[in-house]
């Protein structure tokens, strides 16, 4: 795991930086926002359940093989006191031309508070109903 950690000062900062660290396609960046924990957790949209630091970083570098994902959050509802938040949005997703794509995700990212400051513990993430499913099983690829 990453020694030098950016100390992070609100669930909203870091979900900056989680959106950021994907479409850079910044491997290092992204891993570094996860809590020092085994029991972290990331579904992927039709994935299965990944636990653990090791099994998330594997999925991230196979993801980023292909480039970043490009995503603009939308329509966040935050849920927070003052050791966690839980963030439900919509992620639209884009194309590396910068078009957006008629794909949409159902998010959910849950932050804790630790020593370190705010830290990813769950980014859990589905296909939205609609048209997307089309989408998503013509590139085979979402995040």
């Amino acid at each position: 795991m990453p020694k030098t950690r950016k100390q992070f000062g609100s669930a909203d900062d870091i979900e900056i930086a989680l959106y950021d660290a994907i479409g850079r396609a910044d491997l290092e960046a992204l891993m570094a926002l996860w809590a020092d924990d085994e029991e972290i957790v990331c579904i992927h949209p039709d994935g299965t359940r990944l636990i653990g630091y090791a099994a998330i970083r594997a999925s991230w570098e196979e993801i980023f093989s292909r480039g970043g994902v490009h995503i603009l959050p939308l329509q966040l509802h935050a849920s927070q006191n003052l050791m966690s938040a839980v963030h439900n949005l919509i992620e639209a997703v884009y194309t590396q031309e910068g078009t957006q794509r008629d794909v949409h995700i159902l998010a959910t990212n849950v932050y804790v508070k630790t020593a370190a400051g705010w830290r990813i513990v769950l980014h859990h993430a589905s296909t939205a109903p609609g048209k997307a499913k089309t989408e998503l099983a013509a590139n085979n690829v979402l995040h």
